[in-house]
């Protein structure tokens, strides 16, 4: 997979050292040429200096050949205006901005741009772990509408069946990890204590989820 990383900050530079040690091909972009010696030795990858929504600049980096593009500037427009070219005029197949205001970043994403916004995921991760909850998000799909959560079985659940943690359209068990072992969800599973269960969650559902484990 060919992915294009828009800024060479913390977040850029890590995003960039990840994708190329799992065997992605890398190009980072930046308008500083000296961030790049941030990347390490150890970095494969390639590197343009321009501004990430410089269409010329875009070209030079093979957007047309990319896979993905993530724009991680510290602008929030930069990023959105880099996202939007990506994905409507290069057609880039996966696209995604980094947006700080959360409030900019829920109106992108109305208009077909998945944003990530920190200061909403803290908040949101910040007010779990205030929060009385078995549930243990591991994982976001998407642009963080549903959550991949670890739930470890209590007393309550000791003989239950996986089929109900089912809920439709809410919530749905993916697998079962007992005395180390993994395996898929089955709906006639008995469950027992110790029991650790991930579970796709809509995220706008997991206080249901939630009183459901109590």
């Amino acid at each position: 997979m060919k992915v294009i990383v828009i800024g060479c900050g913390r977040l850029g530079i890590n995003i960039a050292r990840e994708m190329d040690q799992r065997g992605n091909e890398v190009v980072v972009i930046d308008k500083d040429a000296l961030t790049f010696e941030n990347l390490g030795k150890t970095f494969r990858g390639s590197t343009v200096v321009g501004i990430g929504f410089d269409r010329d600049i875009l070209a030079k980096a093979g957007v047309d050949l990319a896979d993905a593009l993530v724009a991680v500037t510290s602008s929030d427009e930069a990023n959105v205006v880099t996202a939007r070219i990506a994905k409507f005029v290069f057609r880039v197949p996966k696209v995604v901005a980094r947006v700080y205001d959360p409030r900019k970043a829920e109106i992108y994403r109305r208009l077909g741009i998945p944003t990530i916004s920190p200061v909403t995921m803290a908040g949101e991760r910040i007010s779990e772990m205030l929060s009385f909850s078995q549930l243990k998000t591991v994982m976001t799909i998407g642009s963080g509408e549903v959550l991949i959560t670890e739930v470890e079985m209590t007393a309550p659940f000791q003989g239950k069946k996986m089929a109900q943690l089912e809920i439709p359209n809410v919530a749905h068990p993916i697998s079962l990890t007992r005395d180390g072992k993994t395996m898929m969800a089955m709906p006639n599973q008995q469950l027992e204590m110790g029991d650790v269960v991930h579970l796709a969650v809509v995220a706008s559902m997991t206080d249901r989820i939630r009183e459901m484990l109590k």
